[in-house]
């Protein structure tokens, strides 16, 4: 159930289609509601439809076509454009409801498990049923004890045995896996951290059942836990805020420790339900970021589970690139003098340019970056994104420099990041695809896998990781992982979803192929030119294919010089090249018809 769901149990009315109309345009006219065109038209969709009588029509096959233009031969279960769009209008609800809404009189939610909207009338109450739970939690343990010595002594003892048992098990899983690491602490000490510091609070126990407290507890560590798996930031545990004096609030934290972020919430275990709060606060502005809440049944025996999917979900809306803290950081670096904290700031402007893959913004972060680890030579993070930016020199032909060797910089820059950091997912992530990229591709999925190993959450990881297993051969089991990445994080579909077209392609499925090159927003890049280009073709869509084929040639002309070389050195395998090799010519490239591919089937 969504934030906003969570209110109609209280101080709620039916309310009328008038008021309900109203509200909607005072939602879709904020700026504080953050949401593509797509979304704000399934919004005005479902409300209409609704208030129409027709609810019962609201279903994913009828948004696909009366919303996003898709035909009848929409398959729900292997297009998700419609649940993606619905979880992106529910996080935008929530958002403008928490920012801009907080009084508004009339709430609009479209709950979980379906696409029917619920509108409910308040009664003069605000919408902050999240930030007074918050404003209760982590109540200083000295304070606790002294209130209730004896009940809660016992409670506390008992929570404190069950992290015990907790993080002994975490210690298991990890030395069984060849990944045991040491409390969170970093390798090098004298590492440059230009990340953002982050204070995870203790979960605040809001009663239940008469383990809520062992619950609350276990649930602080299994976010630590999987929060310090993201190695851009820096992670302030639970102890030491359990350290401070009693009654600090927000401004003493970040007067006291320079911490820049806190994440904070509560849990709440009753009537068979396992309810998490969370929110991330800016600590030098009292402000808060972001908040959501999470629900999830209690089933016999999988309590454990539930506290790991819940934490791994708050964590990788947190925590992620692209997530809450490093959006929040990038606005932070956008308005602070030109010297300050220039080195992080390159790894911000990095995403950036993983967004738009351009050789205008590639120049620009190259420089940047070198700049940083000129500077700060042990700075890991910068360095791995370093050896992206030298690959893509070579891969996508931006900038390179006159007899230079920019693969074999690649390499050499992504294994210095991993000998600096041994832990870094973004480093294994730059060194596999290094590997990748020189002609090593099992040694680069070996890493790949590592590296997800290590953290699972973290969505470019999982598209990179996706991406290089699909073009070795392995389309079904990428697209898998791909597909994951699209749903953890929707704001990155462009990549995902160009992606999984050519990996439908390559299986043979080109009604979903079309699906996804036409949701892909890639128009900078010039490989997407070729894989639509390709599906298009096949497909019999003449116009669309010779429209991609004219933008390639644009982009690259010199690409099908030598196609065989650009297909081995992407590791495609012999028999996914000849078929890429017949493609191509078939959809009208100046592919040569003594394409080595051709002869290398031919033996």
């Amino acid at each position: 159930m969504t934030r906003a769901g969570d209110l109609r149990d209280a101080h709620c009315e039916e309310a009328s289609p008038a008021d309900v109309r109203v509200q909607c345009e005072r939602i879709l006219g904020s700026p504080e509601f953050r949401a593509p065109e797509r979304a704000r038209n399934f919004l005005r969709y479902v409300v209409e439809e609704t208030l129409a009588g027709r609810s019962s029509r609201i279903k994913a096959f009828s948004i696909a076509i009366e919303v996003f233009g898709r035909d009848e031969t929409f398959d729900t279960q292997n297009d998700p454009v419609v649940r993606i769009e619905a979880g992106r209008l529910r996080r935008a609800l929530e958002r403008y409801y928490l920012v801009a809404g907080q009084d508004d009189p009339v709430l609009v939610d479209i709950p979980k498990g379906g696409y029917v909207p619920v509108f409910t009338r308040r009664h003069g109450g605000s919408l902050t049923p999240v930030t007074e739970e918050l404003q209760r939690s982590d109540p200083p343990i000295e304070e606790t004890l002294q209130a209730a010595p004896g009940r809660l002594s016992f409670r506390w003892a008992i929570a404190a045995a069950a992290v015990g048992l907790v993080l002994l098990g975490v210690a298991y899983i990890a030395f069984a896996s060849g990944l045991f690491r040491g409390g969170g602490a970093t390798v090098n000490p004298d590492a440059f951290h230009g990340g953002p510091s982050v204070l995870v609070r203790p979960f605040a126990d809001l009663g239940g059942d008469g383990n809520s407290a062992l619950y609350a507890a276990g649930f602080t560590e299994d976010v630590l836990s999987q929060i310090a798996r993201f190695k851009e930031l820096r992670i302030i545990g639970s102890a030491t805020s359990r350290s401070l004096p009693a009654g600090a609030g927000v401004s003493d934290l970040h007067r006291m420790l320079g911490v820049r972020y806190i994440l904070e919430g509560a849990v709440r275990v009753s009537d068979g339900r396992f309810r998490v709060t969370a929110r991330v606060v800016d600590a030098g502005t009292s402000t808060i970021i972001w908040s959501n809440a999470y629900e999830e049944e209690l089933r016999s025996g999988d309590l454990f589970k539930i506290e790991v999917e819940l934490a791994s979900k708050v964590a990788t809306a947190v925590a992620q690139p692209y997530g809450i803290i490093f959006q929040a950081d990038e606005r932070r670096a956008a308005h602070a003098p030109p010297d300050d904290l220039e080195a992080y700031s390159c790894t911000l402007r990095f995403y950036g340019y993983r967004e738009v893959l351009s050789a205008e913004a590639h120049a620009a972060v190259r420089n940047c970056l070198e700049r940083a680890v000129n500077r700060h030579p042990s700075y890991a993070t910068a360095w791995a994104m370093l050896s992206y930016i030298y690959l893509d020199e070579d891969r996508f032909g931006f900038n390179t420099r006159p007899g230079s060797r920019p693969l074999e910089r690649a390499l050499d820059a992504a294994r210095r990041a991993v000998r600096l950091d041994p832990e870094s997912v973004r480093a294994h992530q730059a060194l596999m695809m290094a590997l990748f990229f020189v002609g090593e591709p099992e040694e680069a999925l070996r890493v790949g896998a590592y590296a997800y190993a290590l953290n699972a959450n973290d969505t470019e990881l999982l598209g990179e990781y996706g991406s290089r297993l699909a073009q070795s051969g392995e389309w079904k089991r990428g697209a898998t992982i791909i597909e994951e990445a699209l749903i953890r994080n929707p704001g990155n579909a462009g990549y995902y979803t160009g992606m999984l077209g050519f990996a439908a392609y390559m299986q043979g499925d080109d009604a979903r192929a079309i699906t996804f090159i036409r949701r892909a927003d890639l128009q900078k890049f010039p490989l997407y030119h070729v894989i639509a280009a390709l599906i298009y073709a096949r497909a019999g869509l003449n116009e669309e294919a010779a429209a991609s084929r004219r933008q390639f040639l644009a982009m690259r002309p010199h690409f099908f010089d030598d196609l065989e070389g650009e297909l081995a050195k992407r590791n495609f395998r012999a028999e996914d090249r000849r078929i890429l090799t017949e493609a191509a010519r078939a959809a009208g490239f100046p592919v040569p018809m003594a394409s080595q591919a051709a002869k290398g089937m031919q033996h």
